[in-house]
């Protein structure tokens, strides 16, 4: 794809975007344009998109107290978009074998906007949870495409770091989608917040549409039962299979530890307050610095080795979380971050490299696989923490990091 290739000579049979004005004084500026471009749109989706998943984190414990509901009930609030991103991906992922990418994309982080944008409405828990359950089931028509965009625009050498681009979006949505909701909900309420995001989304995807190009190397599938057939296919790929068990695995950490933290640090001796809370998700900004790094480790040192490593790193963060002392915590906290992040990256480039046709059916069911994992996630660290507290939740996270590293280890060829 011109438009993320990293030489001329790349790119030579692919033509430039068009600009308004005056052509750009040599083929080489262009081809700099339009890479740049690409690189800002699929920035830009991450971004929009992450901006809405996991926005109820930090407003958790003031749920908890407007709608009179267990700590588990709250969480419905994360669980809910994630667990419908895990049923909607693998048919998002065939649709967009049949229909295209871009035009995907941009369709569905404009859908996106409606449900963010009516879960300011919501009167009650259950109303909360329905609209936060409908804004999941666009959000894979934007990840799963997106992972199948750069894996097929994208030199072979070049994925790693194209991918860690688009991951960086993710991450700095991510931060910046909690740090809005839980400050607005401590000056002008939970509401407002919603309202807020989904004019953000819609602006997400206004820029998506003018700036990213068009597919070069997309071949349309004409029915979808040919876009159903690899998936059966996929299923039989050992190692696309133990991609998705680490993805599992990967959003089951994420979202467990940065859903139920939230709980400890409200409790004493931390005490922080909305705003405050949302505010610690300032470290998924070291996630953003260091991911685009971590792509050009990716794809030097491989998948393998560099998802075992950040799996090493995550797991003694978790355990610094333990220390009832902030500043360690947020270390902690940076640390696990940071270990997802790189870990996000290298099993979405691994994806496209096991799967040698359809890949975005085969995204579709990572997508799958790593949202039911975070739904699980949300799920499951709950009962430890009703049992254990914070002690209990890091022990299963620790836990699942470490089946993590070995599925790699073993089973990925790098």
């Amino acid at each position: 794809m011109a438009a993320i290739s990293e030489s001329a000579t790349q790119m030579e049979t692919i033509p430039p975007v068009e600009q308004p004005g005056p052509a750009p004084a040599s083929p080489a500026q262009a081809i700099a344009l339009n890479r740049t471009a690409a690189l800002t749109a699929l920035f830009v989706a991450g971004f929009a998109t992450f901006i809405n998943l996991y926005a109820t984190q930090p407003i958790l414990p003031r749920l908890r107290e407007i709608f009179h509901a267990s700590e588990l009930m709250v969480s419905l609030t994360v669980s809910a978009p994630v667990l419908a991103v895990a049923l909607s991906a693998p048919l998002l992922g065939v649709l967009a074998d049949c229909l295209g990418r871009k035009q995907v994309i941009v369709a569905a982080i404009a859908g996106l906007a409606v449900p963010t944008t009516l879960t300011a409405c919501a009167a009650n828990l259950p109303q909360l949870v329905f609209w936060r359950f409908l804004q999941g089931f666009f959000i894979p028509g934007i990840i799963t495409v997106a992972i199948a965009y750069i894996s097929e625009e994208s030199p072979r050498q070049s994925v790693g770091s194209i991918m860690a681009i688009y991951v960086s979006g993710t991450v700095v949505g991510g931060f910046f989608g909690r740090f809005l909701t839980g400050l607005v909900a401590n000056h002008w309420g939970w509401r407002s917040g919603f309202v807020i995001l989904g004019a953000l989304t819609f602006a997400g995807a206004l820029v998506t549409y003018f700036l990213l190009p068009p597919s070069t190397r997309f071949v349309r599938r004409k029915r979808v039962e040919s876009s159903i057939k690899p998936l059966g296919m996929h299923l039989r790929n050992g190692e696309l299979l133990a991609t998705y068990a680490v993805g599992f695995n990967v959003l089951f950490c994420l979202v467990g530890a940065f859903t139920y933290v939230n709980f400890y640090l409200a409790e004493k001796p931390f005490s922080l307050g909305s705003a405050s809370l949302g505010m610690i998700f300032f470290v998924y900004l070291i996630g953003a610095a260091v991911t685009p790094i971590a792509g050009r480790i990716l794809d030097s040192t491989g998948y393998r080795r560099a998802l075992v490593g950040a799996t090493i790193m995550g797991a003694t963060g978790m355990m610094l979380t333990l220390v009832h002392y902030l500043p360690a915590v947020i270390a902690g906290l940076t640390l696990a971050a940071t270990c997802v992040f790189i870990c996000q990256a290298a099993a979405s480039s691994n994806v496209g490299r096991a799967a040698t046709e359809a890949r975005s059916s085969a995204a579709g069911l990572y997508v799958a696989l790593y949202y039911f994992g975070g739904f699980v996630g949300s799920i499951v660290p709950g009962f430890f923490w009703e049992h254990h507290g914070w002690t209990g939740c890091v022990a299963i996270i620790l836990c699942v990091q470490t089946i993590t590293a070995g599925i790699a280890y073993k089973l990925w060829k790098d």
